[in-house]
């Protein structure tokens, strides 16, 4: 039954975007944006879009913002709203590039792992150990692959370790070493350490740097030309700047990464480092609703979509997280959604049950970190779209 209303409400959508008009189309993945979708649901989604973050700037909850919402076939509608920073400055648009932060989770290393599983280079229930024969100390060597990606290995959060060292190599074997704090499997906490490990893997697996394999197997596929680490002082102008680190780096962060773990070491890490902008999210969100397949890139199978968004443990997925009521994704998103935050104010959710995806970037953590009205945002933002998506496709369903 979720198949077939899955290829239904994608006739519908297309029904109601063509209603009333006889040039418009949804915009194809990649190209100029001077046309994107139109009709009656694509107007009541941007009117939805507007309204929301319209508010949400007024509320100080960012200086700027952009958010994109899409079905497989293209952008439905996007916003931008305020200015890349609180000072005069341009207004965000879909090529403004934002620190994603651990967006760099699911967009960058999730997506590298789903490609070394379906080769068969790895094993989620084998333990790291296999991989990473030096990665030793109590109790690892019963960490599995699987542990590391639903965030279950017994690793902290994160250790203040750029108040220890801001030497790259120092901060590398203070992130290897840190010990367990449980038994693997005991309970899930968010682990930016974990997920750090993983990327270690990705490197000891395909001898590349964690941000060479990306760049070459992920996004130059996709054709995301604004999605990187490290961007180059050239592009520094159309990156939203994050926060004011008076203690540290004594400056505004712009065009760094705003984590200070990644930030010492070297700006690459798998929890945290990438950059990207509306527009490439988009064309990363289609992907994942065309079954793994985009412009005739394909970046891994329709099984390991479904391998790992299925639900693993508390609100996880293999990598991934799942809608439970209570986070970014709202009330509204089907069980088979997934999605992710970054810790700047970013966000992404994909619900393949609907075919539809909500992408919001923000910094709002300009000018401090205390700002926390984000989180409203986000889930006003999910459920006014879900609700307008599904209200337009039913109505049109039943007539």
């Amino acid at each position: 039954m979720r198949h077939r209303r899955s290829v239904s409400l994608s006739f519908v959508v297309a029904g109601v975007l063509f209603a009333g008009c006889s040039h418009a189309a949804v915009r194809p993945s990649g190209s100029a944006p001077a046309q994107i979708a139109s009709g009656p649901l694509a107007a009541a989604l941007q009117t939805d879009l507007q309204s929301i973050l319209d508010r949400a700037r007024a509320d100080s909850a960012f200086p700027g913002a952009f958010a994109v919402v899409g079905t497989h076939a293209g952008v439905l509608a996007e916003y931008g709203v305020g200015q890349l920073d609180w000072a005069p400055s341009p207004r965000p648009d879909e090529h403004t590039m934002w620190d994603l932060a651990s967006l760099s989770k699911v967009i960058g290393l999730t997506t590298a792992m789903m490609q070394l599983v379906e080769q068969h280079r790895v094993d989620l229930d084998a333990p790291l150990q296999r991989y990473i024969p030096t990665w030793t100390g109590k109790n690892k060597e019963k960490v599995t692959v699987r542990h590391l990606l639903t965030h279950t290995a017994g690793l902290p959060a994160f250790k203040a370790y750029d108040q220890i060292t801001h030497d790259p190599d120092s901060m590398a074997v203070l992130m290897f070493n840190t010990p367990l704090d449980t038994l693997p499997g005991v309970r899930m906490v968010y682990s930016d350490i974990g997920a750090y490990m993983l990327g270690r893997l990705v490197e000891q697996i395909t001898g590349q740097s964690l941000d060479l394999y990306e760049h070459d197997y992920i996004f130059q596929p996709l054709q995301m030309r604004e999605t990187m680490y490290r961007p180059p002082i050239a592009l520094w102008n159309r990156i939203a700047p994050t926060e004011v680190d008076s203690v540290q780096r004594h400056r505004k962060v712009r065009g760094m990464v705003h984590d200070e773990r990644a930030y010492y070491l070297g700006g690459v890490s798998a929890h945290a480092g990438l950059f990207s902008s509306g527009h490439d999210l988009a064309r990363f969100a289609e992907m994942y609703l065309n079954g793994g397949i985009l412009d005739g890139a394909r970046i891994f199978s329709p099984d390991m979509i479904k391998l790992f968004t299925a639900h693993q443990v508390a609100d996880r997925a293999l990598g991934w997280q799942k809608p439970n009521g209570t986070n970014s994704a709202g009330h509204k998103m089907s069980a088979a959604a997934f999605g992710h935050t970054g810790f700047t104010g970013t966000s992404i959710w994909i619900d393949p049950e609907r075919d539809f995806y909500v992408i919001l970037l923000s910094n709002r953590v300009d000018p401090t970190r205390n700002n926390n009205k984000i989180g409203r945002v986000r889930v006003t933002l999910a459920d006014s779209l879900v609700s307008t998506y599904d209200r337009l496709v039913h109505t049109t369903a039943t007539k």
